[in-house]
Order: C-alpha cells, then sequence, then structure tokens
C-alpha cells in the first residue's frame, strides 16, 4: 500500500487523472525523512503540467505516477488547476526545491545523497557547487546520463555500492520515472526522485527565474528563453489549460 493510500496526514486530491499530494515543503521533506528511517525503497515523483499530459498519452507513466508513494505538486500549473476545479493545493514542492533543501538536511545530519542524470560534467559541478553552499553535505556519489541501455545494470550497481539514502535522478519526464520503476528493487535506495533540470539550475549551466517569477508563476517562461529547445514541454501548457478549462465546465477531473 503506498502512502497515497494509507497515510491520513499527508492527503492528496484527484487532478485530471493523476493523484497529487497536498502538502508543504516541510511535510514532504518530513515525509522523505520517513522513508529513509523505514529503508523501503520508494518513489517520490514531483508532478507538473506537462506530466499530466504526458501521463494521458503514456499509460505506462499513468500507472508509475498513480503507484507512487508521493507525488508533490511542481508548479504553478498544477496549484492553478487545482484551484480552478475546487481541489485547491495552496503550496509548490518542486524538484529543484527538494534537491536544495536535503543537501541542506544533509549538511547537518549526514543523510547520504546521489546525483545521476544531465550531461557529463553537470551532476558533478552541482554537487561541488551545493556542497559549497552547505558545508558537510554528504553527497556519495554522481554520474552523468549519458549512457546506453546496456550499461545501466552496471549503472545501479554502481550506485547500490554507495548506499544512498536519496538519489535524485535528472533524466527528464518520463524517462526518469521509467528508469526509478524498472530499478528501484535493484538500487535499493529508500527514496528515489525525479528532478528534471535541477543539476543544471545548481551547476551554474541555467539560471534560475528571478524570486518574482516564481512567484508569479512564469518560472516556464524564464526557461523558455534561456533554452528555446524546451518548446516542446512549454507547448503542453496549453493543452493543459484546456484541459482543465474543460473539466471545470463538465465537472469531469478524473482524467
Amino acid at each position: 500500500m503506498n502512502v497515497l493510500e494509507k497515510n491520513t496526514l499527508v492527503n492528496w486530491i484527484e487532478l485530471l487523472g493523476l493523484k497529487v499530494n497536498r502538502l508543504t515543503m516541510v511535510e514532504a521533506i518530513a515525509e522523505i525523512n520517513s522513508f529513509v528511517k523505514e529503508r523501503t525503497p520508494r518513489h517520490v515523483v514531483t508532478a507538473d503540467a506537462s506530466m499530466v499530459i504526458l501521463a494521458r498519452e503514456d499509460k505506462d507513466l499513468l500507472r508509475i505516477v498513480r503507484s507512487a508513494d508521493l507525488v508533490t505538486p511542481d508548479g504553478a500549473g498544477i496549484l492553478w488547476a487545482s484551484k480552478l476545479l475546487g481541489v485547491r493545493i495552496n503550496n509548490k514542492v518542486s524538484g529543484v526545491d527538494l534537491v536544495e533543501k536535503l543537501c541542506q538536511q544533509s549538511s547537518k545530519d549526514g543523510l547520504r545523497l546521489f546525483f545521476l542524470g544531465a550531461a557529463p560534467g553537470i551532476a558533478a559541478a552541482a554537487a561541488v557547487k551545493l556542497t559549497e553552499k552547505y558545508p558537510g553535505a554528504q553527497i556519495v556519489g554522481t554520474r552523468d546520463g549519458y549512457f546506453k541501455a546496456e550499461e545501466e545494470q552496471s549503472v545501479v550497481a554502481a550506485i547500490a555500492e554507495t548506499k544512498p539514502d536519496v538519489l535524485f535522478v535528472a533524466f527528464g519526464i518520463p524517462k526518469q520515472e521509467k528508469f526509478i520503476d524498472c530499478y528501484k528493487a535493484a538500487l535499493a535506495v529508500p527514496v528515489c526522485i525525479g528532478v528534471g533540470g535541477s543539476f543544471d539550475v545548481y551547476s551554474g549551466l541555467v539560471k534560475r527565474a528571478p524570486l518574482w517569477m516564481q512567484n508569479a508563476g512564469l518560472e516556464w517562461l524564464f526557461r523558455l528563453w534561456q533554452n528555446p529547445k524546451k518548446i516542446s514541454k512549454v507547448m503542453t501548457l496549453p493543452r493543459f489549460a484546456l484541459l482543465t478549462l474543460w473539466a471545470r465546465i463538465t465537472g469531469k477531473n478524473k482524467g
């Protein structure tokens, strides 16, 4: 039984076919820490608007998200849709913020972290900069995401040898979710979290949007300005908006 079914403290809502937890960052970190203590492999999904659209077209991704142990609301689109559909979520809990919060915690209590994904050198650079910001943070290993399918088993074995408490996987949606789902048991890591482009941000390769843009829900626009190649992801936003409006009109919010 996953946390969406069993946990009465961290509740969830149905949103256009996905189940998303309604919680604060503090509550998310507390839940992740409880998973670490239990030592049973868990999957934490950070769900944004693009994931809602992709999951409607990819039944495997839909299954993975609906069976995840925790699904956090990652992005202004999720908050906007939840408000419009009468199942309001007030707090964003994004993958990029989870990375920093858990690094900060690691510097205090030795939580063991592993960074997997992004282009060669990016995860390592992010680890260096976050360790400089949070001295003592236990980032026990890094690995870029540029490896062949036949190398996956050896990559998984190498990660398992470092015995991390939390594995951040930055392959992008849905590749990161499918990798975690496939190898969760073999990794034997208490918590695996898909975190998209987080390492690009912390390595310095990509700047994060100014705080006012984050608060205004315009971080996606800033990312597009920096990297026009993200247009395919941004193009899911109009579809997400129309889907939300249609669900509002018809009263059908089940996907």
